[in-house]
């Protein structure tokens, strides 16, 4: 759980602010450099507004406690959880995204801790949180690094505290895209130390320009 303060939608100043060094790039877009860039316009998952599939588990009681967006981008959903009375915290490597979550906390008037950090660093903010939220950043890694950012992860969420995942699933057709996700894959990340609830097939919304992409969205249990 939080022990933290909150800050009103800046970050934490018990905490470093700059981003580290590494962060791993989306498959096929480059450098932090590249990522960051993408938000000089609307990047493809910046749809405005939470995930359905996500609002629709926050609605059924699912996100509780202290939350964790992770990869938050523009912050729509640690700003759906503070929206809810919730403490919540956002990370993401592109300061440009940081800044834009930072101004939407402050025009909602909301209290969020959002943070230029590396996924990849979890342990290093010395902070547990009941729930972590992830869109659309596991589906980026390569294999070593769902290994680092899992092991990262057992060190933020305390036994019986949820990873909530929604990634891009094995069921997109084509062979270009995004890097698939299948069940399986998603069952042997998180053997050791979790326990996984539910993989559910569903959708992630995208702008106007690229539509609906087949999802897997998964419950998993820190054991």
């Amino acid at each position: 759980m939080s022990d933290r303060p909150f800050a009103r939608a800046g970050a934490d100043p018990a905490l470093p602010t700059a981003a580290p060094a590494r962060q791993p790039p989306p498959a096929g877009r480059g450098s932090i450099a590249g990522f960051d860039a993408a938000y000089a316009g609307t990047p493809p998952w910046d749809i405005g507004h939470p995930q359905p599939a996500l609002v629709r588990l926050a609605d059924d009681g699912a996100v509780r406690g202290s939350v964790l967006d992770v990869g938050c981008g523009t912050g729509e959903h640690a700003l759906m959880a503070a929206a809810r009375g919730l403490d919540a915290t956002g990370i993401d490597a592109s300061p440009t995204a940081i800044g834009l979550a930072q101004r939407k906390a402050a025009a909602r008037n909301l209290q969020i801790r959002f943070l230029t950090w590396d996924a990849l660093d979890l342990s290093a903010l010395h902070q547990r949180f009941d729930t972590v939220l992830d869109s659309g950043l596991f589906h980026v890694f390569d294999d070593d690094q769902r290994h680092r950012f899992v092991n990262g992860l057992a060190a933020a969420v305390p036994v019986g505290g949820r990873y909530i995942m929604l990634c891009f699933s094995d069921q997109i057709p084509g062979q270009f895209g995004p890097r698939r996700v299948s069940r399986e894959e998603i069952r042997t990340n998180f053997r050791d130390g979790w326990h996984v609830l539910s993989i559910e097939a569903t959708t992630m919304e995208g702008t106007a320009a690229v539509g609906d992409t087949p999802a897997w969205l998964s419950v998993i249990a820190r054991s």
